[in-house]
């Protein structure tokens, strides 16, 4: 229980990089952008009934999914490999929050491959708008690892 009582060091190094900057956060760009636009894609689908929409929202999802499931692992390997990170509970509420982000992601690309268009509404608006709410969640979890607890940053000297 007195280990618990003392703080992090701020500064944790990175064990999944090249040249010394961290892969995680380099490859979840696309996935967010990706999951993220299911939602307006969806709502593209309602307001304007093309089925081009309907079309580029299991696009999305489906490789918002499998993109996010290549940096999922990228983000375990860390989360293990580096005590720094294994030690800190943003660390595994954020792991937590990206797992149900991908299962929800999944589960919403999925079930819109026998017809996109009839699997919008309702479910896959609400999985998509659910998605969209992970990311944000996620994305503040993990922006608090790298601003606050300066996790996968390093100094500037080589």
């Amino acid at each position: 229980m007195d280990k618990l009582a003392h703080s992090l060091p701020k500064g944790t190094g990175t064990a999944v990089a090249v040249s010394r900057h961290p892969l995680h956060p380099a490859l979840v760009t696309f996935p967010i952008a990706f999951i993220i636009g299911a939602l307006p894609s969806d709502l593209a689908y309602l307001w304007f009934g093309d089925e081009f929409w309907a079309r580029a929202s299991l696009w999305l999802l489906g490789v918002g999914t499998l993109m996010g499931g290549v940096a999922g692992a990228a983000g375990t390997v860390e989360l293990l490999a580096v005590q720094g990170i294994r030690h800190r509970a943003a660390a595994w509420s954020h792991f937590v929050m990206a797992v149900m982000l991908l299962s929800v992601a999944f589960i919403n690309w999925q079930s819109r491959l026998h017809d996109a268009q009839e699997a919008i509404l309702p479910m896959g608006l609400y999985l998509s708008a659910l998605g969209a709410v992970l990311v944000a969640a996620a994305g503040w979890l993990g922006g608090k690892l790298v601003f606050e607890d300066q996790v996968g940053v390093h100094d500037e000297e080589p």
